[in-house]
């Protein structure tokens, strides 16, 4: 029997991963407590889709984007990107296939070193070699998320939180990724923001075919954004579904205590108002 095309597996699998830590002890004599911060967590992502993972502080959630991006090796289990386990995969082998997977992070102020131009930032996961190849490559996506390329000049504090993200989310592009994991991405933002970088995440998916794992807190952003929802608690997947189905007919008591916390906020209230894109400075 002949093996599945690549383009017909799923981009990411996770198969029963389970992550523990061990914390500190509490005296010299007791054994170090430990905390299972996801318990047996599987799930697939596929192509040109966007999947949200959504939960209370604690519940496993950006734990389990780390481990998506091998940024930390699961207690046990599996992660399959395209078909690989990321974590049998010799060093060498692993940088070359990050270039195929980015993240965005939550801090648009944190993440980005304030003593690089925004040029050098963005290019940092290039392998390019030469000079003007760079500068094409970031002027580029510079422009796909709405700054300009003589931007690559400016240091990141002459930007707003809203236009770092921008930075931010250019430099995961810069690859041209199939995935890219982004970590409660607008949650730093002002809400008269979070609907422009959130549109610009869509439209970015349309014109390159890039696939979103998405940790939030924000039913809302959710809504807005991803195709299929999974829903956390205490290291565990409680619900899984499309959004609207999860939603709008949640099944897990968990899940509808968090819409019940939003009712003041429903999903898509408050992202649905777009305003005009931001200008660059």
């Amino acid at each position: 029997m002949s093996a599945a095309p690549v383009d017909e597996l799923p981009l990411l699998e996770l198969h029963e991963v389970t992550r523990r830590y061990t914390l500190r002890r509490e005296s010299l004599f007791a054994p170090a407590p430990a905390v299972d911060a996801l318990r047996g967590v599987s799930l697939e992502l596929r192509r040109r889709r966007s999947l949200g993972i959504v939960g209370e502080s604690g519940s496993g959630k950006s734990t389990l984007a780390r481990i998506a991006m091998a940024l930390e090796p699961p207690t046990s289990g599996r992660v399959e990107f395209q078909g690989r386990d990321l974590n049998r995969l010799a060093p060498a082998e692993l940088r070359a296939a990050r270039r195929d997977f980015q993240m965005v992070f939550q801090d648009p102020y944190g993440s980005l070193d304030p003593r690089q131009r925004v040029g050098r930032i963005v290019a940092e996961p290039l392998a390019l070699d030469g000079a003007a190849d760079r500068v094409r490559a970031v002027a580029e996506v510079l422009e796909a998320v709405g700054l300009r390329a003589a931007d690559a000049q400016k240091y990141p504090h002459e930007f707003s939180g809203g236009q770092r993200q921008r930075i931010a989310i250019a430099r995961a592009l810069v690859t041209r990724p199939r995935l890219i994991v982004a970590d409660e991405p607008v949650s730093a933002l002002d809400v008269s923001v979070q609907a422009q970088v959130l549109n610009l995440l869509q439209d970015l998916q349309q014109r390159y075919g890039v696939t979103y794992l998405l940790i939030s807190h924000d039913l809302a952003v959710v809504d807005h954004v991803c195709d299929d929802v999974v829903v956390m608690h205490a290291g565990v997947i409680v619900e899984r579904g499309p959004a609207q189905q999860v939603l709008q007919r949640p099944q897990h008591a968990y899940t509808r205590a968090l819409l019940a916390a939003h009712e003041g906020d429903p999903p898509s209230a408050r992202v649905a108002a777009v305003s005009e894109p931001e200008e660059p400075r």
